[in-house]
């Protein structure tokens, strides 16, 4: 068995090969018509021998033959006359005490079809299965695969190709290299060409010459490919290896690892910038609320929630009254998740909180008792477990930078939306007329109240303002997490500490503090965890506050002393 699979791949490199028989033609070649008679004999070793006759052709028409041998549904067929045909059979329809079957041609898989022009059915108990064991299927293997390789690397798709090239090179088959070697000379996409050289290098190194390994692994080591890290290592600490090949693996390990450090220490930042967002997404309402209007608000991580599940009920309606138009939910859900959250804290704000201005307990036990009714609700209307929201298509995938770094697009569009969110609260609050009735309010209120600022219009629609941006946060978190009635609950303590840390009611020192402590909860919880990790920042902050109670930049106004 040993022996013919050696024989099948050392017949590979005619995959790729080209053939006056490529693609689909009504009458094959006499040799291919010979072994296609010859896969359904009863001699295993004829069997494969006649498999890898049919892979040495490099026709891509008989895929379907090979795929069908492996997984057992190629027959053999009595015609009048005596003669016999090889066929490939469909799925099985039962009619009475029958089990019927529609046959194709093994050339191509064509439908066999009756006089009448329709397809034919045929009665399986009439016919003879080709018996497929497992040393068939070794051989049927690496012909397989190098076909469907041949085939998608040539795929419009640029991560076909991509993903067909890695599929190659891990395979390390040596006769995919013509394959890659043909399509690396045609491809112009600059990702999709690292994938063919990486396979390429991964090939060679696996079965190449002396000279070719070690010429591989220098490359391998030039490419910084992750891939190849493990192979290369192993050659390093052979001990029956040649000494040039495991300098070359042992150079090729260490320039992969200070890469791998490099990616890895900019996945971590790009991580942290994003969880930075996030939190300057939820900081930005809360210091609205908090830091201009000295409310300590313990509803606002549900009023996230409530954004997150307007974006759930938005995509609802879109999948089932505008399916054609799917992609564009997002963006729709986006000024509907601020409204919805707007909405609640407006209520909230004319409702309760405006009796308990200046008394921070019960404000702090008040909105910390809605939250938990929030939450409730949540639970009763849209039940206890998450739910998913879809991303468009607009915002999956991801944008390749470098090697072994892909930024996805969904990160990339909160980070945007974060940076839009406070060029649109600075306008506000410093260039209109609108954000110095705030600002006049905030510094002096009877004072303001003496120009005629109406200050209690002032606090409602600030409130709401800061509620609405809490569920444009919610909006965003629907990329990259589940929505769950108790969202908001892992956002609220770390938000509360941005405000603090920053300086309370300062906008750059809610942008500096939200970076800082998004950056450190990602360099912090892969050493010490998600749990500990919370744990070291709020020591951290809690120190911090001990030597400037301030925060960042000190308020000013009517709490610069409270």
């Amino acid at each position: 068995m040993f022996i013919r699979l050696l024989l099948a791949l050392a017949l590979l490199p005619g995959l790729t090969a080209p053939a006056a028989a490529q693609g689909a033609t009504s009458s094959p070649a006499p040799e291919i018509v010979k072994a296609i008679a010859e896969v359904a004999s009863s001699d295993a070793a004829v069997q494969e021998g006649a498999a890898v006759a049919l892979g040495k052709t490099g026709d891509r028409t008989l895929l379907p033959l090979l795929e069908a041998l492996r997984e057992g549904s190629v027959y053999v067929r009595s015609l009048p006359g005596g003669k016999k045909e090889t066929v490939i059979v469909g799925d099985k329809v039962n009619e009475g005490d029958k089990t019927l079957v529609p046959l194709f041609t093994a050339y191509g898989r064509e439908p066999i079809r009756s006089a009448d022009g329709k397809p034919l059915l045929a009665d399986l108990s009439k016919l003879q299965e080709v018996p497929t064991g497992r040393s068939l299927r070794l051989v049927l293997r690496p012909l397989i695969d190098a076909f469907s390789g041949t085939t998608q690397l040539a795929d419009p798709d640029w991560t076909v190709r991509q993903a067909a090239a890695v599929k190659m090179g891990n395979g390390g088959d040596a006769g995919a290299l013509p394959a890659l070697t043909d399509a690396l000379a045609k491809e112009k996409d600059r990702w999709v060409r690292y994938a063919i050289e990486e396979a390429i290098a991964l090939i060679q190194l696996k079965s190449g010459s002396p000279a070719e390994r070690v010429n591989a692994a220098t490359r391998l080591g030039a490419l910084g490919g992750g891939d190849a890290l493990d192979r290369l290592r192993e050659l390093a600490n052979a001990a029956d290896a040649p000494p040039a090949l495991k300098q070359a693996a042992a150079d090729a390990v260490k320039r992969v690892e200070r890469w791998s450090l490099l990616t890895q220490t900019i996945q971590v930042m790009f991580q942290g910038v994003s969880l930075s967002s996030i939190l300057l997404l939820m900081a930005l309402g809360l210091a609205i609320i908090f830091g201009l209007m000295g409310v300590i608000n313990m509803a606002h991580g549900e009023l996230m929630a409530l954004g997150a599940y307007a974006t759930y009920v938005t995509q609802g309606w879109f999948q089932g009254h505008a399916p054609g138009f799917f992609g564009y939910y997002f963006l729709v859900a986006l000024p509907l998740s601020f409204l919805v959250a707007g909405a609640a804290g407006f209520a909230l704000e004319r409702g309760v909180i405006r009796f308990l201005y200046g008394r921070p307990l019960e404000t702090l036990l008040l909105t910390w008792g809605i939250s938990l009714m929030i939450q409730q609700g949540l639970r009763l209307w849209f039940g206890a477990a998450n739910v998913d929201v879809i991303s468009p298509t607009w915002l999956s995938g991801g944008l390749p930078v470098m090697v072994g770094i892909q930024l996805p697009y969904n990160r990339l569009f909160i980070i945007g939306l974060a940076t839009v969110a406070v060029a649109a609260m600075y306008l506000l609050l410093f260039k209109t007329d609108a954000g110095l009735r705030v600002r006049a309010v905030t510094q002096n209120r009877g004072m303001a109240a003496c120009l005629g600022v109406r200050s209690r219009r002032v606090d409602a629609l600030t409130f709401a303002l800061g509620a609405g941006l809490a569920g444009i946060a919610g909006c965003a978190l629907t990329q990259i997490g589940n929505v769950g009635p108790e969202l908001g609950q892992n956002y609220i303590v770390d938000s509360f500490m941005v405000v603090v840390t920053g300086g309370v009611g300062k906008l750059l020192g809610t942008i500096l503090a939200a970076l800082g402590i998004g950056g450190l909860n990602k360099i912090i919880e892969p050493g010490f965890g998600a749990v500990f990790g919370k744990v070291a920042i709020l020591v951290v902050v809690i120190v911090f506050i001990q030597r400037r109670p301030s925060g960042l930049f000190a308020a000013k106004g009517r709490y610069a002393d409270s």
